[in-house]
């Protein structure tokens, strides 16, 4: 199986660029296996495919506001906190080159950077000064880092993403990027889910770097991926393991969640416990999976890790997941459903 198997064509402008009006109005495509019929609803009627003794388990990670902006000032020595990050444009930066933080209005701020190295990844590792802790100043000059493929006109001019860019479940600081699949969830949505049986719980998962890295290698097994920091309670471990148990469904709310709970199992032999760590764990067809029973996620870019992730997923243990997911997508696309992180969802039952 090769990467370039995983690449579909996809109109530019169903590319979204701003979240929908109302998260919970979103588009739903509903999977269902194993044939793959396909269903097109509201993300609202996500209940109506849910029933009393699931357990929905979500992402709970916060986005931080982790754009900063910058002006080169030359090269000089300096010291402070390390921080790795993606530098745009950053072609003829070069270790010791010197960048000046800015606000948002573009102004000099008195905190520095200077670049140490550069990695295999493209990312640069940056020895901040100036502060004594670069985080404590995101709030204050941050903005929130949209991937690459969504587009603004200038600096902070479209407020709109700090809230929107984040779920309303959000908890612990960390992320870099938003677990998308969660923000179709509004409270009232929540509590509705609640109110029929099901059982909600959280997995931590900061989401990393190398989200926005493409896979770059022929096949997939050549690809290294990211290290991303996850914690599973023992809460949730118990809920979901009673539910295994007792032959109640696991809902995964994104590749994120599904990840954590994948590594657990595995470093578990299939059991769900209570775990910290850094997971490097990358899915792809043949896969069987040990804890969750579906998965409602976002529609991913091509020859992307998550594609692949989705694609193992609709068919465990074999290979014919991917025809399903770029039969469904090609739907999708007919359909003109919105793609990425501002985009619909999918189900996949």
């Amino acid at each position: 199986m090769r990467t370039v198997d995983f690449d579909y064509p996809l109109p530019p402008e169903l590319i979204a660029q701003q979240p929908a009006a109302q998260r919970d109005l979103s588009r739903l495509l509903v999977l269902q296996r194993p044939k793959g019929h396909v269903t097109h609803r509201k993300f609202r009627d996500l209940v109506d495919y849910l029933r009393a003794g699931d357990v929905l388990v979500l992402n709970n990670s916060r986005v931080i506001p982790a754009r900063l902006r910058a002006l080169k000032a030359g090269s000089e020595e300096n010291s402070g906190n390390d921080w790795w990050a993606m530098l745009r444009p950053g072609k003829r930066v070069r270790a010791g080159t010197k960048l000046l933080l800015a606000d948002r209005k573009g102004l000099p701020t008195e905190i520095d950077a200077t670049v140490i190295e550069k990695n295999e990844e493209g990312h640069y590792r940056l020895q901040f000064s100036g502060t004594p802790n670069i985080v404590r100043v995101l709030d204050s000059i941050g903005e929130t880092p949209l991937p690459p493929y969504i587009s603004r006109p200038g600096p902070n001019l479209f407020t709109e993403d700090r809230d929107r860019y984040q779920t309303v479940y959000a908890r612990g600081d960390g992320s870099v990027a938003a677990p998308t699949a969660g923000l179709h969830f509004t409270a009232p949505l929540l509590d509705e889910i609640r109110a029929r049986g099901v059982e909600i719980c959280f997995v931590t998962l900061h989401v990393g770097l190398g989200t926005f890295a493409p896979v770059k290698s022929e096949t997939p097994d050549q690809h290294l991926m990211h290290a991303e920091q996850f914690h599973v309670g023992a809460a949730t471990a118990q809920a979901v393991s009673n539910a295994r148990q007792t032959g109640r469904r696991v809902i995964a709310v994104g590749t994120t969640t599904l990840r954590a709970l994948e590594t657990v199992a595995a470093e578990n032999r299939g059991r769900l416990l209570e775990s910290r760590g850094r997971t490097r764990i990358f899915i792809y067809p043949p896969r069987d999976f040990q804890i969750a029973d579906a998965l409602l996620t976002n529609f991913h870019l091509p020859q992307s890790t998550l594609l692949m992730l989705v694609s193992a997923f609709a068919v465990p243990g074999q290979t014919g997941g991917r025809q399903m997911i770029l039969a469904a997508y090609a739907e999708a696309i007919r359909e003109r459903y919105r793609f990425y992180s501002y985009g619909d969802a999918m189900l996949i039952l």
